[in-house]
């Protein structure tokens, strides 16, 4: 059976002098998605849109470096191995960003933005703003992954499945042609969980009574997708108790926005504004 998908033959192109990866594009795309996304909403809701701008000025290069930093921690052996080169780690472009690392770290980014400088709406109203953008942003990443070649899931002989080149099925699955595309399976939870965030607030406000609860919805939501999507990915991995330690983090993200959104609901509507939509 012929795969649905067919994985590109290039991840790269050039004009002139000038080499273009397509992971690098699709996040820079996500980047600018988000941000304008986020500005609208910001505004929407009374603030400068200005403010997200500038405050993704420290968010951004923080979310890049916490990703790259989670992915090479959590996969060490693909660059520090003994037949690895660990200037690999740096070589952002092929490919690997933790979203963990980069989400707390671009967060931590913003949030110093926000302790010193002064701006039109609270910290909180930042991250519910950014929230359906953010996760839009990650759906455009993983089709940066298709370019790439990379988070594919185990064998498959649906009709959507993926193709995969030789040399780049893991070991052990040279004579399997077609894996589930994990990276299209996450793309579209991003989709339905950034079509929530964006109707919740309007026809259900007792989900998002206080700042901070779309982000927590965000968090929750994207996460319930990444466990079950992390169970049939077949990329090297380090395990824990039997499990990928990305679903051991992904049980541990559900557990405490869980926790924060029952905490939430309990305090009651703390504010008068209510996040934008």
């Amino acid at each position: 059976m012929h795969a649905l998908i067919p994985s590109p033959s290039s991840s790269q192109f050039s004009i002139g002098p000038a080499t273009f990866h397509f992971y690098a594009l699709c996040i820079i795309a996500g980047i600018a998605t988000a941000i304008w996304i986020g500005r609208k909403r910001y505004s929407a809701n009374g603030g400068l849109a200005d403010d997200v701008s500038e405050a993704a000025i420290w968010a951004v290069p923080f979310g890049i470096i916490g990703g790259r930093i989670y992915h090479v921690i959590t996969s060490p052996q693909k660059y520090f191995g003994s037949d690895a080169n660990p200037v690999d780690a740096l070589r952002i472009w092929q490919g690997g960003l933790g979203i963990w690392g980069a989400i707390s770290f671009g967060a931590f980014g913003a949030y110093i933005y926000f302790r010193t400088h002064k701006t039109t709406l609270s910290f909180p109203h930042f991250l519910d703003a950014l929230a359906p953008g953010v996760v839009i942003a990650q759906a455009m990443g993983r089709v940066g992954n298709w370019f790439n070649q990379e988070l594919f899931g185990k064998p498959t002989s649906l009709p959507w499945g993926l193709e995969i080149d030789l040399v780049n099925r893991p070991d052990g699955y040279e004579n399997y042609s077609t894996f589930h595309p994990t990276f299209l399976y996450e793309a579209l939870w991003c989709l339905l969980v950034a079509y929530l965030l964006l109707k919740l607030p309007m026809f259900f406000k007792s989900f998002v009574k206080n700042k901070g609860d779309v982000f927590a919805l965000y968090i929750c939501g994207y996460t319930l997708g990444r466990l079950w999507i992390e169970a049939i990915r077949i990329d090297d991995a380090n395990y824990v108790l039997g499990l990928r330690l990305n679903i051991w983090v992904s049980l541990i993200v559900i557990s405490s926005s869980v926790m924060y959104l029952i905490r939430s609901n309990r305090r009651g509507n703390l504010s008068n504004t209510q996040p934008a939509s």
